[in-house]
């Protein structure tokens, strides 16, 4: 793939991350306060479910599509998820290579957690990593406004 189809992916998956976010903040701040000492009613249930889902659909889009298509714009080698984590931090695209994978690690809990008995607890830490998600995401928009210019 030449430098300029590279670009246009680039964009194309910076736009679908720049569409889900609305969505996903919405639902971060609709869940932000609930009560986890409470018993959870269905109606919080489903906000919660619904934050769970946009949470994984948006860490997918920026760590699976973004970030890796940014690697090879930049024409740099980091062939797995790992590398190219430690790689964006170390260019300063994100601030914690660490948070990220934490990230990732939580959408995998996600996609299969089965279990309803931890769910409180994964709800918790989706509320607590969504923010560290949005602060990668801000970093990384400088980064790509900067080389842009």
């Amino acid at each position: 793939m030449n430098a300029s189809n590279l670009q246009n992916l680039l964009d194309l998956n910076w736009s679908l991350l720049k569409q889900a976010l609305p969505s996903f903040e919405r639902s971060l701040v609709k869940c932000r306060d609930f009560d986890f000492s409470l018993p959870i009613s269905f109606e919080t249930e489903e906000s919660l479910d619904a934050l769970s889902s946009k949470f994984s659909r948006v860490s997918d889009i920026f760590t699976q599509k973004v970030l890796k298509t940014l690697i090879f714009v930049l024409r740099e080698d980091a062939p797995t998820f790992l590398d190219r984590m430690n790689l964006c931090e170390k260019l300063g695209i994100i601030p914690s290579a660490e948070e990220l994978i934490a990230i990732r690690d939580l959408r995998n809990i996600i996609a299969h957690e089965y279990l309803s008995e931890n769910l409180v607890e994964i709800y918790m830490e989706i509320i607590e990593l969504s923010d560290t998600l949005l602060k990668a995401i801000l970093e990384t928009e400088r980064f790509f406004i900067k080389i842009k210019t």
